[in-house]
């Protein structure tokens, strides 16, 4: 593989950025920060644009509507794999983990062969793949089906990180049945019977899920896979979850939530798009209040790749994180909730996964993206014109 030279570089590192800074990379790891004398086989001079860690998305479920980009129109799974791999190159993610759920045959994608077929399309792809794709496994505690499924995979080797969550209503991120229905109605063009029958459905499934979790937590321990617990809505859940030997708290629901967690040593897992949007879709707190108060830990794309670049630079701008924290969020500590000591800061020795970001009127946009120092997204933005220039332009079309 040949070596790149970085220059003319804003380099972000754990805890201070360097500016007009240059970084060598090759053979797949970053060879040295602002080299005396370099020689490379390339050199790129990134001309004053942000270089950071490449991207890690502990949970994006993106992949399904590749997959079913309409209720119940499925496209061939390879096909998706491929189409999401190129999605997350261009926003930067250089780890994502595909949150696939297993939820028995509620609908489409989410139906536990077919999310099954996902995991191994994803897993026989890697070979070609831009990006170092992943497994995140979504249990749902009132299936009953799909223990065997998911304890075959993890025994497989094809499971990167399971969470466990209880989508029944009454609870979690669906407080009242009423937000359950409309949810199922709208995202999966249920009918209303078809909904309430779905919850009723869940409700009387909850009976031995505890004992159903356990197992399922137990063997993803036994085979080191780290593991997150979802939607928890309560600082008795968190030590519930703690206590079984869950490593992150996903998507808490309100601020003492995570509080808890955080003060147990779990990580917390909050929503790019919340922070984008300034809120959350059902209710539950805002990412960035959470942000402000020190207990997020990490930031995911949820649904939405695009969204995480974009968040790290609006939680920097909206609290008191300095850019190497507010790049931590999205970087260096979902590395370390993982356990991927490889990757997530520029630093000698890591892998060479970087981003170039450039700043395109108010939007950090990715320009480059490098994935085990191999170059797998290029984009240049063309040079913003002056007014004066543009008003030229326009009158030169017009004759």
């Amino acid at each position: 593989m040949q070596s790149t030279y970085l220059t003319n570089a804003r380099v972000v590192l754990a805890d201070h950025v360097l500016e007009n800074s240059a970084v060598l990379i090759g053979d797949g790891c970053i060879l040295a920060i602002e080299p005396d004398g370099a020689r490379a086989d390339c050199v790129l001079d990134l001309q004053g644009q942000t270089l950071m860690p490449g991207l890690i998305d502990l949970h994006c479920d993106a992949i399904e509507k590749e997959a079913e980009p309409r209720s119940r129109v499925l496209f061939p799974l390879d096909f998706a794999v491929a189409q999401v791999d190129r999605r997350n190159a261009a926003a930067g993610i250089t780890t994502p983990y595909h949150a696939l759920s297993f939820a028995n045959s509620e609908w489409g994608v989410r139906n536990n062969q077919t999310a099954a077929q996902v995991v191994r399309t994803v897993r026989a792809f890697r070979d070609h793949s831009l990006v170092d794709n992943r497994i995140h496994c979504r249990y749902e505690v009132t299936d009953e089906t799909s223990v065997d499924v998911l304890r075959l995979l993890m025994d497989e080797g094809a499971v990167d990180l399971l969470s466990v969550m209880d989508h029944s209503p009454g609870q979690g991120q669906f407080k009242t049945l009423e937000s359950y229905l409309q949810y199922m109605m709208g995202n999966h063009a249920m009918s209303r019977e078809q909904a309430e029958e779905a919850a009723h459905s869940k409700a009387r499934s909850r009976d031995g899920a505890v004992a159903r979790v356990e197992a399922l937590l137990s063997h993803a321990q036994s085979h080191g896979i780290p593991t997150a617990s979802h939607d928890d809505d309560s600082i008795h859940r968190i030590a519930t979850m703690r206590n079984l030997g869950v490593r992150m708290s996903e998507f808490p629901i309100t601020l003492d939530t995570a509080r808890a967690a955080v003060s147990c040593g779990l990580p917390t897992i909050l929503g790019a798009p919340n922070v984008l949007r300034g809120q959350s879709q059902s209710g539950s707190m805002r990412a960035i209040d959470a942000i402000r108060a020190g207990v997020a830990s990490c930031l995911c794309s949820d649904y939405q790749p695009s969204t995480l670049i974009a968040a790290a630079f609006a939680a920097q701008a909206q609290s008191d994180l300095s850019l190497p924290q507010a790049v931590a969020l999205v970087t260096r500590n979902p590395a370390d909730a993982c356990g991927l000591s490889d990757r997530g800061r520029i630093a000698v020795g890591a892998r060479a996964d970087l981003v170039a970001v450039a700043q395109v009127g108010a939007q950090p946009l990715v320009s480059h993206t490098w994935s085990s120092g191999r170059l797998v997204f290029s984009a240049h933005y063309p040079p913003l014109r002056s007014r004066e220039g543009r008003a030229d332009a326009a009158q030169s079309l017009a004759a």
